[in-house]
């Protein structure tokens, strides 16, 4: 008896212990259970947050972008407006200035004047000389206009009033004001070129710093007095302008700056400013004041019927297509280095 007695109390103390365990594991998995499910709480609050930060970070971003895009057309207006501005001060300026000095010379030279006009008076031998059959030397007349091949333009948009909408975009060429055309100095204008005081244009091209890069150059053409003034300025460089006393000289001295080998490069500086370019130049041929220009020969210009590819991209010249002005053949026909060494490429006729 005694010992079946002690065999259940046994199994009793065995089953106790035996619950004892099993609560005691359960204890410890619910702990467990409770501090991994803590950190799963704790974790998922930090991805939300994360979430909503990421989500204000884009919207921030996105305004930004939109600032940006409206600063940079503000800058676009600024700069035309500035270089209108600047052209029209200097150009009052140097009017006021060739004023003051005709005043002055006037009474110097009015003598000589009336001696020549008194001078060239027909006397009475004349007469005798172109009856009796003498020729006498006439200065030939000078031909305002020659026959010279036409020029095809590219349509632009215009406004109510039918003239042109600033900026002008033409490829990589961007014309922000025309200038005034200047009628009382001859160094203004050639026989085949204006140089309008004021004008401004913007081109993309290879960066003086790094010339795999593209970068923005701001070309002007100012009021120097007598003769014009011609600047290239980079939007990289704002410090450092290309000064020259023609769009060639600008042109040559920017092509050095980017590499020397590139001086080899015929400058032209008319198609790299713009007012060689036939839609820029017809637009400037039609402004006010070109009739009264002594030298400059009036072109003739067509529109173009093939402004356009296939593919709806603009056309563009020879000219557009020169490795001085346009990136794209910069980097067909030279290989810049990592050390922005140049190396040139045979030519197809060299191959």
């Amino acid at each position: 008896m005694n010992r079946i007695r002690l065999n259940r109390k046994l199994v009793k103390m065995s089953h106790s212990y035996e619950r004892y365990c099993n609560n005691y594991h359960k204890h410890v998995e619910l702990h467990e259970n409770l501090k991994y499910k803590k950190k799963y709480r704790t974790l998922k609050r930090i991805v939300k947050n994360l979430v909503f930060e990421n989500a204000a970070l884009c919207d921030q971003v996105s305004d930004m972008q939109e600032n940006l895009v409206v600063v940079n057309e503000e800058r676009l207006f600024l700069l035309r407006k500035l270089c209108q501005l600047q052209g029209e001060t200097e150009l009052s300026a140097s009017r006021s200035q060739l004023n003051f000095n005709n005043h002055i010379n006037y009474s110097n030279i009015s003598g000589e004047v009336v001696a020549k006009r008194t001078s060239r008076k027909k006397s009475p031998s004349d007469n005798l000389n172109s009856h009796s059959g003498i020729n006498i030397e006439t200065k030939p007349k000078v031909k305002r206009c020659g026959k010279t091949a036409k020029k095809l333009v590219q349509l632009i948009p215009l406004d109510v009033h039918g003239k042109p909408r600033f900026p002008i975009s033409l490829g990589d060429l961007s014309v922000y004001s025309l200038g005034e055309v200047i009628t009382d100095r001859v160094a203004y204008h050639t026989e085949d070129h204006i140089y309008p005081v004021g004008f401004c244009s913007t081109r993309v091209y290879a960066s003086l710093k790094n010339p795999r890069t593209k970068t923005l150059y701001t070309c002007k053409i100012l009021d120097g007095g007598l003769h014009p003034r011609f600047e290239i300025v980079s939007d990289t460089d704002l410090d450092q302008p290309l000064m020259g006393a023609s769009p060639d000289e600008c042109h040559g001295k920017l092509l050095l700056a980017i590499s020397p080998i590139l001086c080899n490069i015929l400058p032209k500086g008319g198609h790299f400013f713009g007012i060689s370019q036939p839609t820029i130049q017809n637009l400037i041929q039609n402004s006010p004041g070109t009739r009264r220009l002594a030298h400059y020969k009036p072109q003739r210009f067509e529109v173009s019927k093939n402004q356009s590819n296939e593919n709806g991209v603009t056309v563009l010249t020879e000219e557009e297509l020169d490795p001085g002005i346009n990136f794209a053949t910069l980097h067909q026909t030279f290989v810049f280095v990592s050390d922005y060494g140049v190396k040139e490429e045979p030519c197809e006729h060299d191959v």
